[in-house]
């Protein structure tokens, strides 16, 4: 009979929180949860989310811990627990950049023997916290992956069986210099327009004026300021491009508008049709 998974869970908000309930729904993990705050821990607890407190005695037990928090302190957390990890479990991070995380992590992990893969849940909604969170949430979703190496076939399909109990349909491997430049413009991009679209003071008045463009536009506009301010730092050369890249492109809608020419707009509006067409069909 095989051997009951165990999963060591660090940050208990939506996706901690998410992944601690999926993996005891689908696989009936023995699931260890940590929070900073001891009462949310408790409300895990409780809830049947985790069975106990992930812990310097209850870490040498997991086969696989992850990682859900702030990229710093993904990594204070990652250098305490560190002398800790059983040189059989797999560690992974949950962090939506990669570069000095996977660093810090491939580093520690060759210091002290264990494995270490990034990870990225592409998965998520505008709520936060532990009462956010669900068992569902990453059904049929991607996880993306960053080993040390793309050859490892061992590994990739470790991880592959590892994350799957929590829902997961695919996983995509990649390197952390890839994933950065690709999620400041998938996702990084998107929270900043909407942000700043939501500001306009004629958002006031859309009631009866909106539909499914608007709720589109602005729903990651509702975010965590927190873990985005974060995040955008941490990838800011990324996602500076991205942003030189789109005010260009809006410059020259705005051009064609004040000199009102019309086969200019139409030409940037078909040009973005077109290229939409391209990349999704």
């Amino acid at each position: 009979m095989e051997n009951k998974l165990t999963v060591g869970i660090a940050g208990l908000g939506l996706i901690g929180g998410s992944l601690a309930k999926a993996y005891k729904r689908n696989a009936g993990a023995t699931v260890y949860g940590f929070n900073r705050s001891r009462q949310v821990t408790e409300i895990a607890k409780i809830s049947g989310a985790i069975d106990g407190e992930l812990s310097a005695d209850t870490i040498r037990e997991c086969d696989l811990i992850l990682i859900a928090l702030y990229p710093e302190a993904t990594i204070s957390y990652l250098e305490e627990i560190a002398p800790l990890v059983p040189k059989s479990a797999l560690v992974m991070d949950c962090c939506g950049t990669k570069r000095r995380v996977c660093a810090a992590g491939f580093a520690l992990a060759r210091k002290y023997g264990f494995t270490f893969a990034g990870g990225h849940p592409m998965a998520g909604t505008h709520r936060s916290g532990f009462a956010a969170s669900s068992e569902k949430l990453f059904e049929g979703a991607c996880m993306v992956a960053v080993p040390e190496a793309d050859d490892d076939i061992a590994l990739l399909d470790r991880i592959k069986r590892l994350v799957q109990p929590a829902g997961f349909s695919s996983v995509s491997i990649t390197t952390a210099e890839k994933h950065d430049e690709i999620i400041a413009f998938t996702s990084q991009m998107a929270h900043v327009v909407s942000n700043a679209f939501i500001k306009s003071p004629t958002a006031g008045r859309h009631k009866g004026f909106s539909a499914g463009s608007y709720r589109d536009l602005t729903r990651v506009a509702w975010l965590d300021p927190d873990m985005w301010t974060a995040l955008f730092l941490e990838n800011s050369d990324n996602l500076l491009r991205e942003l030189d890249i789109f005010i260009r492109s809006l410059s020259e809608y705005r051009t064609a508008l004040a000199e009102g020419d019309a086969a200019r707009l139409r030409g940037l509006l078909d040009e973005g049709r077109r290229r939409k067409h391209e990349v999704d069909g």
